[in-house]
Order: C-alpha cells, then sequence, then structure tokens
C-alpha cells in the first residue's frame, strides 16, 4: 500500500468517525476534505473544487426549487387533504395510501421535503383516526426512500452514480430505468409495512405532547355552528356595494373574517374591512353569533346562497384562513378597548372570534366586551397576515399556532402551473437532445416567471448542506482512483464473491453498499461506492449497469438507521423512535430490496450482453 494510499485512507476514515459523530455536521466534515485532500498531495485543488461545476449538483439544486414550487402552491397538502377524506378511519387503508402517495411524490421531488411536509398532515390524520402516530410515521420515512428507487432525478444518489458513469465515458441511465425495479419494491415494503407497522411503539408519552389544532381551539371557545359561507348571486343588493354600507362592516352579531374571490383557475382570500367593495360570485366566510342573528333571513334578503362546510369552523379552508391564539400583556393599548374594534387587530386584517377570561369562555357580546389584562383571544384571518402580526406587533403576544400552520401554502391558485412546470421538466428529460440539468433550469425559471416560487424562497429551498456534502465527497473518488484504493476494494470484493456468480455478486454489492450506507448518507455511500463497483465491472471485463444499479437500489435502501438520513432522523424525532425499532422492522425490508434486486437488475441489465 503507497504512503498516498494511506493518506487517503486515514482520511476517509476519519471522516467516517466524524459521520458517525455527529460532530462536526457532516456538510463541514466535507469542507475539512475538500481542504485536506489538497493539502496531502493527493489531488490537486482544482480537482477537489471541480464538484461545484458538476451539472448533476446544479440539477440537484433545481430539483430542491421545483420541489419548493409543489409545496409553495398546495399540491402536496392537497394530496394530504385526499388522504385524509379516502382514507377515513382505517389503519390499513391510510398506512397503504400514505405510502403509495408518498412514494409517487418523491419520484419528482426531494424525498426530505416530502417528508417535511407529510409529517404534520400523518401526525393529524393519527390524531383524527385515533391511531399512535409511530404506526403511521416510520412506514411513512419507508416509503419516501423507497420513492428514491423510481426515477432516475428521485435522490441525488441515482444522480452521482449516474455522474460516476458518465464520467468514465459511458451512456448515463434512462429517466425510468429504475422504474421496473422501484415499483416492485415500493409495493413489497408497503405490503410488508402493513404487517409489520404494528410491531411500533415510539416512544411513551409522544402521543400526548402535540400542538393545538384548530379543532381542539373550535372546542375550546365554543365555535360550533358560527361559521358560514356565503355566495353572493348576480342580482345580491350587495354587489358594487362595500361590506360597511350592506350592513356587514360593523354588525355587532356577524362579521366577515374575509372574502373568496375567482382570481384565474383558482380562489384568492382577500382582506374584509368596511371599505371591501363585494362583487359578483363572492363568498363571504361569515362568524356569527346564532342566537342573535338569522342567517336564513339574511341570505334571503339579500339572495345569498349557503354553501356546504363539511369541516368545523372554516378548517375546509385551513390552507388559506388561519388562527393563533393571543394574550393581552399588562403595557397593552388594547387594555380597556372593545375586543373586536382593536385598531392593531384591524391593521393586520385579523377578527377576534374567541375570548377566554379566568378560563372561561364569553360566547356572545364579543363587539361590546372590553379587554383585560390577560385576557386570551383567538384570532382569524389569512395566515400571510397571521405571521405578520407575530412579528411586529407589540400590543398582543402570540401564544400558541395550531398546526395547520405548517401548512400554510402562499400560492395556492397557481397549483395548475406548479403540476404543468414539473410535467414539463419530465418530458424534456425524456428528449435526448436536452440534457438534464437544462430541463431543471428551465423548470425552475418558468416556476418563478409563473409565481409558483420567488427568487428568495428558491435560494432558501435548495438543501446547500447536501449539495456541499456531496461535492466535498466527491474528491475520495478520484484519490482513490489515482492510488490504487479503487482496484484493492474491488479485488477485495471479487476475491469473496467473484465465484458466486451474477446474481451471487450483485447480492454482495448491494449488501457492502447497505452496510456503508447505515452510518453515511446514502449519497456519501454513492459517491464510494460508485468507483468501487464500476471497477469491479472492468476487472471481470462484464457490463457496469447491473452494478451500478444495484448501488443506486441499495444505497435508498438505508431503512435500518435513523442516522444516515435526513428522511429517518426526521420521523425519529417526530415518531420517537428507538434505534431498535429502526433496525428490527427496516432490515426486512432491505432484504426484501436485495431479493427483488438481484432478481429482476440481470433481466434488464446482463453482466455479460451478447
Amino acid at each position: 500500500m503507497s504512503f498516498d494510499l494511506l493518506i487517503t485512507v486515514a482520511c476517509l476514515a476519519v471522516a467516517v468517525v466524524m459521520f458517525l459523530l455527529g460532530k462536526p455536521r457532516a456538510d463541514a466534515v466535507a469542507l475539512i476534505m475538500i481542504v485536506a485532500l489538497p493539502l496531502s498531495g493527493v489531488v490537486s485543488v482544482n480537482e477537489a473544487l471541480a464538484g461545484f461545476s458538476d451539472p448533476n449538483i446544479i440539477l440537484i439544486a433545481a430539483l430542491f426549487v421545483l420541489g419548493d414550487g409543489l409545496a409553495r402552491t398546495g399540491v402536496a397538502q392537497r394530496v394530504g387533504d385526499y388522504l385524509i377524506e379516502r382514507g377515513g378511519s382505517s389503519e390499513r387503508r391510510l398506512l397503504t395510501l400514505i405510502m403509495s402517495i408518498v412514494g409517487m411524490m418523491g419520484a419528482w421531488m426531494s424525498s426530505t421535503a416530502v417528508v417535511a411536509i407529510f409529517i404534520p398532515i400523518v401526525v393529524r390524520i393519527a390524531r383524527q383516526s385515533n391511531i399512535p402516530r409511530a404506526r403511521l410515521l416510520m412506514p411513512m420515512s419507508m416509503a419516501a426512500l423507497t420513492s428514491g428507487m423510481l426515477t432516475l432525478v428521485a435522490t441525488s444518489s441515482n444522480l452521482v452514480i449516474n455522474s460516476a458513469l458518465i464520467y468514465r465515458g459511458l451512456k448515463g441511465f434512462p429517466f425510468f430505468s429504475f422504474t421496473p425495479i422501484g415499483l416492485p419494491i415500493l409495493a413489497a415494503v408497503i405490503a410488508y409495512m402493513v404487517f409489520a407497522s404494528r410491531f411500533l411503539k415510539g416512544a411513551a408519552g409522544t402521543e400526548a405532547t402535540h400542538r393545538p389544532s384548530v379543532n381542539d381551539w373550535v372546542a375550546r371557545y365554543s365555535l360550533q355552528g358560527r361559521a358560514f359561507r356565503l355566495k353572493v348571486a348576480l342580482n345580491s343588493p350587495l354587489v358594487g356595494k362595500t361590506l360597511g354600507r350592506g350592513g356587514l362592516g360593523d354588525n355587532p352579531d356577524a362579521h366577515v373574517v374575509a372574502i373568496e374571490r375567482r382570481a384565474g383557475m383558482g380562489t384568492s382570500l382577500l382582506l374584509a374591512t368596511s371599505e371591501s367593495n363585494i362583487a359578483p360570485d363572492d363568498v363571504l366566510l361569515l362568524d356569527v353569533d346564532v342566537a342573535a342573528f338569522n342567517v336564513q333571513s339574511f341570505c334571503e334578503r339579500f339572495a345569498l346562497v349557503s354553501l356546504r362546510m363539511s369541516g368545523a369552523y372554516f378548517t375546509d379552508q385551513r390552507h388559506d384562513v388561519g388562527m393563533a391564539e393571543v394574550i393581552v400583556p399588562p403595557d397593552s393599548s388594547l387594555v380597556g378597548n372593545f375586543a373586536r374594534s382593536s385598531v392593531a387587530l384591524r391593521r393586520h386584517g385579523l377578527t377576534v372570534v374567541g375570548l377566554r377570561r379566568a378560563d372561561a369562555a364569553i360566547e356572545h357580546d364579543l363587539q361590546t366586551t372590553r379587554l383585560k389584562v390577560g385576557d386570551t383571544l383567538l384570532v382569524v384571518g389569512p395566515w400571510i397576515n397571521i405571521f405578520t402580526m407575530q412579528s411586529v406587533e407589540h400590543d398582543i403576544v402570540c401564544l400558541a399556532m395550531p398546526v395547520e400552520s405548517e401548512a400554510y401554502v402562499p400560492a395556492p391558485h397557481k397549483q395548475v402551473y406548479a403540476v404543468g412546470c414539473m410535467a414539463l421538466v419530465i418530458i424534456l428529460m425524456l428528449i435526448p437532445a436536452v440534457p438534464n440539468v437544462l430541463a431543471g433550469l428551465i423548470g425552475c425559471l418558468l416556476m418563478g416567471f409563473l409565481g409558483c416560487v420567488s427568487l428568495d424562497s428558491g435560494y432558501r429551498a435548495i438543501h446547500w448542506r447536501s449539495l456541499v456534502l456531496i461535492v466535498g465527497m466527491l474528491p475520495f473518488s478520484i484519490a482513490l482512483r489515482r492510488t490504487g484504493g479503487i482496484d484493492i476494494a474491488a479485488d477485495a470484493v471479487l476475491s469473496v464473491a467473484g465465484g458466486w456468480g451474477q446474481h451471487g455478486l450483485l447480492a454482495a454489492v448491494f449488501a457492502m453498499t447497505l452496510i456503508v450506507g447505515l452510518v453515511i448518507s446514502s449519497t456519501a455511500t454513492a459517491v464510494l461506492m460508485a468507483p468501487v463497483v464500476i471497477a469491479i465491472a472492468e476487472h471481470l471485463h462484464a457490463s457496469p449497469y447491473p452494478f451500478a444499479m444495484t448501488t443506486a437500489i441499495a444505497a435508498s435502501a438505508a431503512y435500518s438507521s435513523p442516522i444516515s438520513t435526513a428522511v429517518n432522523a426526521l420521523v425519529n424525532t417526530a415518531g420517537g423512535y428507538r434505534f431498535q425499532e429502526f433496525f428490527k422492522v427496516g432490515l426486512p425490508a432491505a432484504i426484501a430490496s436485495l431479493v427483488i434486486t438481484v432478481a429482476i437488475v440481470p433481466l434488464l441489465w446482463p453482466a455479460y450482453p451478447h
């Protein structure tokens, strides 16, 4: 073993130890390696930094932005609503739907982003269905990991291995080349988790420690039956008038929370003030003191149509209409003022719909009730106004935000544009003449032009830590190849499994990748394993594609460890799992993935094609 190889192996060992310890964090480890390898003389500075110019790095960044566009426009949240509607109270049906939809969505956007979006959705589903959240969260994360096996762009590890093939002068994988393997594995994992989820317990007490929901506040502040959605007919006398002139601006018994109005292909939520104009087909979101206000008579008088509401108190509109619980501090200028005539709340476009004093709800006369120090108010209005109030208002202090606040969608009327942009990107990626990175950048520009994302949100959506981690680990493949380390690793694998035949060798490659993936991220695993498996193919004078595909699938099958992927780390915290639960439940799924991969890959990519 040469001195340069010793230095390279030592640096790699130090990096793995730091990954295991979690100190410093993974991207800092990558930066340390970018500095250490050139200082050792094994690679040059230009080689160490070459990853920043890799087209796949730009493509990964573009995919983060595209995924953010799907989240900001509410596409992901609409899928969550569908789950709640279709799943009912059946745990098996809910689990199957959650895993299927998360798996499909993860094929087009970051699996980490999908899990971050779905954690509050799944927690809400678990609470409403009286199912322990631990029995749904880990299956969701396993589906998200499996989604990386469905398309070329589903996970960065696929792109890393694809890049390694291109670097060696070979053709990359087509966009859907992973799908024939990923779909059977996803089906097998879903079927397995329907059975195995019953063994997931999570940490004791996890179910009791959750943020309040809108439904909790509806009960706490006695809001049942007070919400109405009234559509303005074309012949309504309110058309062309303001809320004030129509008699709703300062009505003590009925208050318009907001106005829904058609905008393009969707609807937008408008602030409701005395000066707000009313147009045909507007929908008034009305909070009513039903004991003092006759809604039916009001509808007949002003030609309004009462629309059906399936949820309690505007929960059907939770993507647009928000709630917050606030308290009146001692130095507030609101003390002594009427609850609903607060200038501080009016300037934020918020309405007081609930008031609690001395742990009792005041259900009537909110318009004439004067505020006291320590009063707790429930305010309602557009989410963006609530967030603004929370950050700049000093006359009230925000006590709590509901769990639904995590489902806030900044651009709900842009959903069709976001889906169209994503579809265009996929179509462009299927055209051989269009590089994948160019297709991704075109999609990002279109989403920005159409308002699905902004420049600021796009930059925030990029997971820079992941990019730095990939770039920082890429020089190891150069160093190991130059110093002979890859050949040594390939020879070691061949000496053990060389006589096992094609299926046995692929199983050994899968197992080795799986073991490495227990302690480091799937991306780092792909960076380290890609040159090794390509070298194995070269030593055997065989096609590199079955070995590369097996490695890519194995890198995504990191079901058994809560520390090696951000996906598992997120649900580990939310579900309160123990390491043993991940290993006990995840290992059989990983073995099933191995069996399916080893069975299918040789059929699609023979090692010795005729």
